[in-house]
């Protein structure tokens, strides 16, 4: 899996950019706010059709613009495909997305899943460990969404099911006909939520251990423990049971939207004792073994973005890292890089960023 170009138009910062990539290492420079993590934004959006930055489509938009435009080409399987995504500001509010595969219409988000393949990894990752429950889901759902259409497909309609269900329990005189309306969609779409995240859970789990063994040269054993706030097979009743409690506090108290994942390395829970070396190791065996399970499930080797995140990691788990995905396509974005580094990847093209411009160092 390879990004070959992408073309922008009225994107954030940029006015028009047209840039071709390397198949391997694609190394972006420049001072901050720049346009760094801009480009790689536009690059992960051809696959997910939403940006990992902002849930906000107008801020995607230059601001003195009505419309922007993102076309990628990437090839899969030795085929190619071409993605187009235009955004166009509607009233004072709203944005209208229209999305292309190949030249043709796609209606729903999920069409666009599993074409191209991107995982990214920022230094808001590398605190997952030791932040709340909600980075952990968040991270759950992004990776899950991009290897499963049916999986996007059953949080989206979970997500939609839950706002109505707790704008509905704000209301001053509840239905309670009504409110098993909202219950049965939690139950239904929620339910097979907790099964994919297990399933998945499982076997990051078990990839995470023998990365994570490798870096700290067999020192330390990693468990990653899926916690469900309730099990898929008593949903139903937990939410009757919760009911009243619910409508006292006008919010859902059961549900997957209440999960947390557990890091235990030689027996200890991260979240709450890990050192912030220990939980930057977790963090970084956690997409390593990210990328292994896609390739896993598809049988091509994601594309992955580094936003930013060398600068967080010491040497020799740069020199890992670098080590490791020596098949997949790398976009790095830094303002420095270590030269010994630097030294160890065989071949790299150097973008230098400037303002919304990009030229080609070397």
């Amino acid at each position: 899996m390879k990004i070959k170009n992408i073309e922008l138009k009225n994107y954030r910062n940029y006015d028009y950019l047209n840039l071709s990539f390397d198949e391997g290492v694609n190394l972006i420079m420049g001072h901050n706010a720049q346009g760094k993590t801009n480009l790689i934004e536009a690059i992960y959006i051809s696959s997910m059709g939403k940006s990992f930055r902002t849930p906000n489509d107008r801020e995607l938009i230059k601001f003195d613009k009505n419309a922007s435009f993102i076309k990628v080409f990437a090839e899969k399987n030795d085929f190619n495909i071409e993605v187009e995504i235009e955004l166009e500001k509607k009233g004072s509010n709203s944005v209208i997305k229209r999305i292309k595969k190949d030249k043709k219409n796609l209606y729903k988000t999920s069409e666009l899943i599993k074409n191209i393949l991107i995982v990214i990894f920022s230094p808001e990752d590398l605190k997952l460990v030791k932040e709340e429950p909600e980075k952990r889901r968040r991270f759950l759902d992004r990776e899950l969404c991009q290897i499963s259409p049916s999986y996007y497909d059953n949080y989206s309609n979970y997500r939609r099911a839950l706002k109505q269900r707790n704008n509905y329990l704000k209301e001053k005189d509840i239905n309670l006909d009504m409110l098993d309306i909202w219950d049965e969609q939690i139950v239904n779409y929620g339910s097979n939520i907790i099964k994919y995240r297990r399933s998945f859970v499982k076997k990051l789990s078990e990839i995470s251990s023998e990365i994570h063994n490798g870096i700290t040269d067999g020192e330390e054993n990693i468990a990653i423990k899926y916690e469900p706030n309730v099990e898929e097979d008593i949903i139903f009743g937990k939410l009757k049971e919760k009911r009243e409690k619910d409508i006292e506090n006008r919010t859902t108290s059961v549900g997957p939207h209440r999960d947390d994942l557990g890091f235990f390395v030689n027996g200890i829970d991260m979240r709450s004792f890990g050192s912030q070396g220990q939980q930057r190791t977790c963090a970084l065996s956690l997409k390593l073994a990210e990328l292994s399970l896609i390739k896993e499930e598809t049988e091509e080797d994601a594309i992955l973005l580094l936003d930013d995140v060398m600068s967080e990691l010491d040497l020799k788990r740069q020199e890992f890292l670098i080590k490791t995905l020596s098949k997949n396509q790398l976009f790095i974005t830094t303002t420095d890089i270590d030269k010994s580094v630097l030294g160890r990847i065989e071949k790299a093209t150097i973008y230098s960023v400037s303002n919304g411009s990009v030229n080609i160092v070397r």
